[in-house]
């Protein structure tokens, strides 16, 4: 059957303010198209009752809180920042395991989203779920290919009643209910970003100063395919970042030995996310990334190499 967006905008309204009644909501919202979609839903459903939450991990996309403030004024949502940067250091330090780190991201998220739950009197949870968070976070019968921080990585002990109206949707069906919600296509057409932020683009601890390494290498990423595809050098893929590598190798800077961090870059096509194929990249446009992130972050990379790895067997993200 062929999915209609409309139909399933008024359902989900419907289907929202049954569940929720007369309470209130607040609404985790990241700056993606799941959560996007999802707190737009939730504001038309329940107007001033829904509050849309975003928590500054110190693990976000460059000029995120700036993007987002611009989309929620658009989309009418009623909208708070929560400053956790230094929390979320400090709870992942020494955490290099990847399914202890999003268990730690996702628990820190729902205690703080409890406390603002509190603070605004809600008691219901809207969150940004798709079908292949639950299908590879496992249960019953399915193996876990990795925890989603709001799936396998939530607390088994919550305060909060959980709203989740895309649920059983994939990545293409969102982003067609997006453009029926009325929002601008640079946000239902954004590549898909991970719940857990940067902090599972850092092989290892996720520290401040990691973060802020591939936060700016993942923008450079983002720059030069989004320019190469504009120029029509080739496709944009369906998603593309950088990821850090935890360990160093022996490079040249200026005229002295450097020993720096390897940065990798990722760029697939994909449907649904559940597969995934890596994209071909005209080799001038791959040396003007690494050019560029080696020179920008001379002071701590100096190795770019390219993942060509399909998933499976491999995932889209490294972690």
């Amino acid at each position: 059957m062929v999915f209609n967006p409309a139909k399933f905008v008024a359902e989900a309204l419907s289907e929202i303010k049954e569940k929720v009644g007369k309470g209130k909501a607040i609404v985790g919202m990241s700056g993606g198209v799941d959560s996007t979609v999802t707190a737009v839903l939730m504001t038309k459903a329940l107007g001033e009752r829904s509050v849309a939450v975003f928590v500054d991990t110190g693990y976000m996309r460059k000029g995120e809180p700036e993007r987002l403030k611009e989309v929620a004024k658009k989309m009418g949502m009623n909208l708070r920042f929560v400053d956790a940067k230094e929390e979320y250091y400090a709870a992942l330090k020494g955490v290099e395991e990847p399914e202890r780190k999003r268990k730690v991201i996702g628990e820190k998220f729902i205690r703080i989203f409890e406390k603002i739950a509190k603070e605004e009197k809600a008691e219901f949870l809207g969150q940004g779920t798709l079908a292949p968070d639950w299908i590879e976070s496992g249960s019953g019968l399915r193996a876990t290919i990795k925890s989603h921080h709001n799936v396998g990585g939530l607390p088994k002990e919550m305060n909060l009643k959980l709203v989740e109206p895309v649920r059983e949707l994939y990545k293409d069906e969102v982003r067609k209910v997006g453009k029926e919600l009325g929002l601008p296509e640079a946000i239902y057409n954004r590549q898909p970003f991970p719940g857990p932020a940067l902090a599972i683009r850092i092989m290892g601890e996720a520290t401040k100063e990691k973060a802020e390494i591939v936060r700016e290498a993942c923008a450079i990423v983002e720059e030069e395919l989004e320019k190469a595809a504009k120029e029509g050098k080739m496709e944009i893929p369906w998603q593309y970042f950088a990821v850090l590598l935890p360990v160093r190798t022996v490079g040249v800077l200026g005229d002295a030995r450097a020993y720096g961090y390897t940065v990798a870059v990722r760029a697939v096509e994909s449907f649904d996310g559940m597969t995934a194929k890596a994209c071909p990249i005209p080799p001038e446009v791959l040396e003007r990334i690494s050019n560029r992130i080696t020179r920008e972050l001379k002071e701590h990379v100096n190795r770019v190499v390219y993942d060509v790895t399909s998933k499976p067997p491999g995932t889209i993200e490294w972690e």
